[in-house]
């Protein structure tokens, strides 16, 4: 008797410009909703997030990409992925900030609007690219795994 094992969820078009919209979102909800408490916590800091623009624009955009993250990963797990597509999906996010800091320390862009499009533009093309170097990850039905959407046939 042999099995053979039929994965539902194929790696589609549509599900994964789903997905992609879903972090996306996720992405504008995490700073629309941890943003405010970021700055009232520079504020007891003593500081804000201008003021952390002028001053350290590095750290500006650090703090950006984590709230980014945070709640883009979040939504990832209540969809049902696993932690290894969370952690392919925050290295998505901060390698673009990291090199993007780094053109700013190397003094070839110091406009911090430019810098944090920059960012912006280069997490979008890396989620994407994460996406489609693994599209099995990313395609399945949400609320369930990979592992769960297979059927095994006799």
């Amino acid at each position: 008797m042999t099995t053979t094992q039929t994965v539902h969820a194929s790696a589609s078009p549509g599900r994964l410009l789903r997905h992609y919209i879903e972090m996306v979102v996720a992405m504008f909800v995490g700073m629309a909703v941890l943003g405010p408490p970021a700055g009232w916590a520079m504020s007891a800091a003593g500081t804000s997030w201008s003021q952390l623009s002028d001053d350290a624009p590095a750290l500006m955009l650090l703090a950006m990409a984590a709230i980014m993250t945070v709640a883009m990963v979040g939504w990832m797990a209540v969809r049902g992925h696993d932690a290894r597509a969370g952690a392919e999906m925050s290295a998505s996010m901060f390698a673009p900030t990291f090199a993007v800091i780094a053109l700013m320390w190397a003094g070839l862009v110091q406009d911090v609007g430019v810098l944090v499009t920059l960012q912006h533009v280069a997490m979008l093309l890396a989620m994407l690219g994460v996406m489609v170097m693994r599209p099995a990850a990313y395609v399945h039905e949400h609320g369930r795994t990979p592992a769960d959407s297979r059927e095994v046939a006799a």
